[in-house]
């Protein structure tokens, strides 16, 4: 007697795709209906000097998208302000992947920088091929090492990483302070609380713009990827966001094609059964916390190396918090990271031209910002408004929760 058995076929391209539509549906719902509300608020805060509500609400939009892409230099800029949140998106993650909720990618950020500027600054004589490198290094194993702290602490002792991660960005913010402000890192010529430049050799190149003297560059000539006069091409886009693609392809990879990936995702969507098949959750904490931080730290270590070329004692921009937001809007998809950053990125760069041509406040922008991490978060408002179903195994989970 002849038994059938059913072997379920390959995802066909048309199937890989409508599960692609279907992940990024109610991420670009929740982005539509954030710019619908903005533009209700634009409509009723409306200057009357500038025109008709209808026209205000058009031009808002107008300059907010030419703010973002309108030129070259437009674009450089949002791609220049994406790059922190390209890799600190990442950082989270990871930590997502895992069942841990990362909340201290702030801090981490803030070690993986002022670890890059020490050796960015501190050490002279070593060409580029080798000062660049191990300054990115050094920032990355700082950040490593303060992340791997909290996934220690979670699985040796049960300390929520939520609370222990916070607890540590305000340790590392009082680190940053002490030596920058008062301590042996800050540059005593200069009129506000900042490291010395980093030499020349351990910056990261931009990819167009003029030579600049030595004077703003500590000491040595710095000389971009192409020389220009041209003041159109001045533009800031760096190699740290050739570094931040990267660093997507490696996590997908890692994540999706590995062992280790493959004991991170399960160690997340099911620790009693990883522990059961003999995988260590301690190691897989440790580990996953390690590699968010060490991710963290490449974001900050781009800013220092690529923009600032020095770190002051008010750093960032709040980029290790918005890496939550942009996180949750790619719904912890490695790839779709870099367009959620982009996004992100363009609402930040493009404000000010929003600002400019009607008179709206910039704080607009945050407002619309929450929006997208609300629809976001709590998607079933979107599906509701949309009379969207939820395909069955599509919700994910960001975190176990407390004490699990």
């Amino acid at each position: 007697m002849a038994v059938q058995v059913d072997v379920p076929l390959a995802p066909t391209r048309r199937h890989r795709a409508a599960a692609l539509f279907r992940a990024a549906l109610v991420p670009a719902l929740a982005i539509l209906t954030a710019l619908v509300i903005g533009a209700i608020i634009i409509w009723f805060s409306a200057p009357s000097n500038r025109g008709t509500r209808l026209e205000v609400v058009v031009a808002a939009y107008r300059g907010l998208f030419a703010g973002a892409f309108g030129s070259r230099v437009a674009i450089a800029n949002t791609l220049v302000e994406a790059t922190p949140y390209i890799l600190a998106g990442l950082a989270v993650t990871v930590a997502f992947k895992c069942g841990l909720f990362n909340i201290g990618a702030e801090g981490q950020l803030f070690m993986g920088a002022l670890a890059s500027t020490t050796v960015g600054f501190t050490i002279t004589g070593l060409p580029a091929i080798i000062h660049l490198p191990l300054a990115l290094i050094a920032g990355a194993v700082a950040a490593g090492l303060w992340g791997a702290i909290p996934g220690y602490l979670r699985a040796r002792t049960g300390a929520h990483e939520v609370i222990t991660t916070i607890m540590f960005n305000f340790i590392a913010f009082r680190l940053v302070d002490y030596f920058i402000v008062s301590g042996p890192l800050r540059d005593r010529r200069a009129s506000l609380p900042r490291t010395p430049f980093i030499q020349a050799n351990a910056q990261l190149p931009r990819f167009v713009g003029p030579l600049e003297p030595a004077n703003l560059t500590g000491g040595q000539e710095y000389r971009p990827l192409i020389v220009t006069t041209d003041p159109g091409w001045n533009i800031r886009l760096h190699l740290g966001f050739l570094i931040a693609l990267l660093a997507v392809w490696i996590i997908w990879w890692l994540l999706n094609r590995t062992t280790t990936g493959f004991e991170i995702r399960t160690v997340g969507a099911n620790p009693e059964a990883a522990r059961y098949a003999g995988m260590s959750i301690t190691k897989n904490f440790v580990l996953t916390m390690a590699l968010s931080g060490a991710l963290a730290g490449l974001a900050g270590a781009g800013q220092a190396l690529g923009l600032e070329r020095n770190m002051k004692s008010l750093f960032s921009s709040g980029y290790g918090f918005d890496s939550i937001a942009i996180a949750l809007l790619a719904r912890s998809n490695p790839i779709a990271i870099i367009p959620a950053a982009i996004f992100w990125g363009a609402l930040n760069t493009g404000k000010g031209e929003m600002q400019a041509l009607t008179g709206i406040s910039s704080d607009l922008i945050r407002i619309i910002q929450a929006l997208v991490i609300m629809f976001v978060a709590a998607d079933q408002i979107v599906r509701w408004i949309f009379r969207i179903r939820q395909a069955h195994g599509e919700q994910m989970v960001f975190s176990r929760g407390w004490g699990k």
